[in-house]
């Protein structure tokens, strides 16, 4: 199972990276067609690699998938960025409940102690939160979509073969984000579509098929705590392609993300 670890680790890494990319390139068109452009891309290249797959589950994942774009997208612009980041985030520590409901999963103690050290640690990468406002808000209901995301994708992947989920949801966000932003900011740029296919490859068709793959192996637990080191690696891509610095607080919150993953990585052989 060590090759699941490292290959979700590495998926965490490249979703990390694109949140720099992306921040750089969505000041010039509106965030709907962004996401209706990389989700087009990847629709059609997952359906060229693997064809059209499962409407029913593929549909399901990506009403999920939309609902947290859409309402991360939404609520960012009635709160701050730390906030988002933060509550978004939040995803991670709601897996193992909607798990527990769904699947019947129960958290281990060591990650019970991983989920904590996860929450701690995204609070004090985020800089922190003061109040609760409507778009803060959105942003939990779009932690709660990215958590059903999620174990949806093991439970889905356990019913067919995981290359079946990938084009229906691709397809699904791409047209709800299509209608969404169809009287949006449509200028493209050589930035902005270099920044769609890097991400329509890596992250999406890549990323997406990797996490069907491993995900109903190591469980929704494990690849949530895997998954807490997402905002780290944003943070030093960050730091190493727009400059941003952090405090102590936030290295302090990176190092207890880092902790939290490898917390997820223990047992691994015997799962």
């Amino acid at each position: 199972m060590k090759r699941a670890f490292f290959s979700m680790l590495i998926l965490t890494i490249i979703w990390g990276s694109t949140f720099p990319l992306q921040k750089i390139v969505l000041v010039g068109i509106s965030p709907f067609i962004y996401n209706s452009m990389r989700f087009s891309l990847a629709s059609i290249l997952s359906y060229l690699i693997w064809g059209f797959g499962s409407i029913k589950y593929g549909a399901i994942l990506g009403l999920f998938l939309s609902c947290g774009y859409i309402t991360q997208i939404w609520g960012l612009t009635m709160t701050t960025a730390s906030k988002s980041g933060f509550i978004t985030s939040l995803y991670v520590v709601l897996v193992p409940l909607i798990s527990y409901f769904l699947e019947r999963k129960k958290v281990s103690v060591l990650q019970l102690l991983g989920f904590c050290f996860a929450f701690i640690g995204m609070y004090l990468l985020s800089g922190g939160v003061d109040g609760f406002n409507f778009g803060d808000f959105l942003n939990l209901l779009c932690a709660v979509s990215f958590a059903f995301h999620v174990v949806m994708i093991t439970i889905f992947s356990n019913k067919v073969h995981h290359s079946k989920l990938l084009t229906p949801q691709f397809l699904t966000t791409a047209l709800i984000n299509s209608l969404l932003g169809i009287h949006g900011k449509w200028k493209i740029t050589f930035p902005i579509l270099g920044v769609v296919i890097y991400t329509a490859i890596f992250a999406t068709v890549y990323g997406i098929y990797i996490q069907t793959k491993y995900q109903k192996r190591i469980g929704s637990n494990t690849s949530a705590l895997i998954f807490s080191g997402e905002p780290v690696f944003s943070a030093i891509f960050s730091y190493l392609i727009l400059h941003e610095k952090m405090t102590v607080f936030q290295i302090v919150g990176a190092g207890l993300l880092l902790t939290a993953i490898l917390m997820s990585s223990v047992g691994m052989d015997e799962i």
